[in-house]
């Protein structure tokens, strides 16, 4: 598979691997093995990032989109994602305070199909 993809399957950011991971393919095997006994980096990289979007905006409780709102477009340390909950800036606020709207309208339209599925 391309590096991409098993750097996304690994929940790791790309750019941030070493450069024998990013420029050959990687088999299924190489994979699994790097699931069940990670390397070094592959350690620090999940414990420090930088980390990919979609792990950024799940730690800051906020949306993808959310994150583009509030100006984050680079990946982000551990570090960096701290200090964004330490402070609190005003744009954190506000989109988990969305997120967390946009799940609860979810689990109210998921338990209003289901009643129906029930009913019919």
């Amino acid at each position: 598979m391309k590096p991409a993809t098993a750097a996304k399957k690994l929940d790791v950011y790309l750019p941030a691997t070493p450069a024998e991971f990013q420029e050959n393919p990687i088999t299924r095997d190489e994979l699994a093995a790097l699931q069940a006994d990670p390397p070094q980096w592959l350690k620090d990289l999940r414990k420090n990032g930088p980390h990919p979007k979609n792990l950024v905006a799940a730690k800051l409780g906020v949306s993808i989109a959310g994150l583009g709102r509030g100006g984050v477009v680079e990946a982000l340390t551990t570090e960096q994602i701290d200090a964004l909950l330490a402070d609190k800036p005003d744009w954190l606020i506000a989109e988990r305070e969305n997120y967390q709207n946009v799940l609860a309208e979810e689990r109210r339209v998921k338990a209003l199909r289901a009643e129906k599925a029930r009913g019919k």
